[in-house]
């Protein structure tokens, strides 16, 4: 080490029980998306990063996000075209989504319900260990209004 460098102390991050170091390409993507309210598709993120300065390869970031949503640290969902986009949640637990398909605000949303049905049909056809994902996508408020308004 580099006289006068100090040493990253930060403790490596586990995925799939693999250690992960944690570079300053990990931390610069992990603060990108701390500042992010929306979710984004890698390709974005990586312009952000670009426009930022920070040195960073488009494949490094697409290995990143994959690693920070093994870990459980940011949700991954499909949107409209199927690309996978990436989000820091506010909410720590199972819950699902509302995306507006145009302008893609999301809102974290629980659904007992959901949960009630989920376990009852796995149950029902003997599956156990059960997962699942729902977003349900739509218009938001405000692009609602623009639609009903002409200017959507």
């Amino acid at each position: 080490m580099p006289l006068g460098a100090k040493a990253d102390t930060t403790p490596p991050s586990r995925a799939g029980g693999k250690e992960q170091r944690v570079t300053k390409q990990r931390r610069a993507v992990s603060a990108a998306l701390d500042e992010l309210d929306d979710f984004v598709s890698t390709q974005e993120l990586y312009r952000i990063l670009q426009n930022q300065g920070v040195s960073v390869s488009l494949a490094t970031a697409y290995r990143i996000l994959q690693s920070l949503a093994d870990e459980g640290l940011v949700d991954v969902l499909r949107n409209g075209e199927g690309e996978a986009v990436y989000r820091r949640c506010a909410v720590t637990g199972h819950h699902h989504h509302l995306l507006c398909r145009n302008c893609g605000k999301a809102v974290e949303v629980e659904a007992p319900a959901v949960e009630t049905w989920a376990a009852r049909t796995a149950s029902e056809y003997g599956f156990t260990e059960v997962a699942h994902t729902v977003e349900i996508f739509g218009l938001c408020p405000d692009c609602t209004a623009l639609k009903a308004a002409g200017k959507l």
